[in-house]
């Protein structure tokens, strides 16, 4: 459940020589900092972002628990008495650069009047708060609106019309209550309607492709007319991630929305996936120390790679580094719960650094 840990994903230099990433048009006014901190990112635009490690920094964290309000309460960790502060002081290093800190000012003012829609399940939500604080610890005593209905959160900064929303949609693809009871069907997205007109898109799937049990939200899945009361749930991921890429070539513009698909995140339950077979994610508080995660790369991740190599769009895939592999540590859910503890969410360094 590496879903609310971590996420550190990044992107390479590539993604700036076609031109993803603008430099900062600075205004007249800025102050000398803000000079500086373009120049930082100009220069951060040359490195290969996806090769680093963590490293502890006690000027970290980019933001306090205790004055966000966006924070659902299960993520709240320092509120609900976790004693320890470590584990919110670290930041991804690149191997040949220094990346600029973030700046909540400076994306306000980039991401004027633009919307961006976190898409999928808890790690998006983690996601979606994360930036939600970060921006808002700049700019404590902005205007916000924040709107909950059903799937939709949507947060607005309403000096800049900026709107950071959240659509909750665990598998992309429809789960659907019908007379033969709960159906996941592999081959339809009805609720695309509402990812549409975004200037950019994040998605993620795949953990609840794993549950089972009392925890499988689903009866049946469905391909076409025909149901199938279960099949190897990388086969289903295959063909609902399908889905999704047929949604996005149809209904997506590139010259209008930018797309983004977030990596797999490694369950990290037992300890011989980080050569320390007699451990678990259990209390474990500090990342994993070599550079390459001696597990490997997780089989869903080889899925995503074969379905984003015959998409048509541009999607960028923002899973190719280590960052989230070898943070070895448990969920809140499984373990700082919220009459305990918590994992404190941080945005991912890779998003915070292409959206500013």
């Amino acid at each position: 459940m590496g879903h609310f840990i971590f996420k550190a994903m990044f992107f390479s230099v590539v993604l700036f020589s076609h031109q993803i990433i603008t430099k900062a048009q600075i205004s007249n006014n800025a102050s000398s900092s803000s000079n500086r901190s373009s120049t930082a990112r100009e220069l951060a635009s040359g490195c290969n972002w996806f090769q680093g490690k963590w490293v502890y920094d006690s000027s970290y964290p980019l933001y306090d628990s205790f004055n966000c309000p966006f924070i659902d309460p299960e993520f709240n960790c320092q509120k609900f008495g976790r004693p320890d502060k470590a584990y919110l002081k670290f930041r991804w290093q690149p191997f040949s650069c220094n990346l600029p800190r973030f700046n909540g000012v400076y994306f306000l003012r980039k991401w004027r009047g633009k919307k961006i829609m976190f898409v999928g399940d808890s790690l998006s939500l983690n996601q979606f708060q994360s930036l939600s604080c970060m921006i808002q610890a700049w700019v404590p005593k902005a205007k916000t609106t924040l709107i909950r209905s059903g799937a939709l959160t949507s947060l607005t900064f309403e000096d800049y019309g900026v709107k950071i929303m959240l659509y909750r949609t665990p598998y992309l693809v429809d789960l659907v209550k019908e007379n033969a009871g709960r159906v996941l069907k592999l081959d339809s997205i009805r609720d695309g309607n509402a990812w549409k007109g975004m200037d950019m898109l994040i998605f993620n799937t795949w953990h609840w492709w794993t549950h089972t049990g009392r925890t499988q939200p689903w009866d049946y899945m469905q391909e076409g007319t025909k149901l199938y009361k279960d099949m190897n749930r990388l086969v289903a991921f295959y063909k609902g991630l399908t889905t999704w890429a047929r949604w996005v070539n149809r209904f997506v513009d590139p010259s209008k929305t930018k797309v983004f698909f977030q990596g797999i995140s490694p369950t990290h339950y037992e300890g011989k996936d980080w050569n320390k077979p007699s451990k678990s994610c259990s209390r474990e508080m500090q990342p994993f120390s070599g550079i390459r995660y001696p597990a490997g790369k997780p089989m869903a991740a080889i899925v995503v790679d074969k379905v984003l190599s015959r998409i048509k769009k541009p999607v960028l895939f923002t899973g190719r580094d280590n960052a989230v592999t070898i943070q070895k540590r448990c969920a809140p859910i499984s373990l700082w719960r919220r009459e305990y503890h918590g994992l404190q969410p941080l945005v991912s360094p890779w998003l915070a650094r292409h959206l500013e």
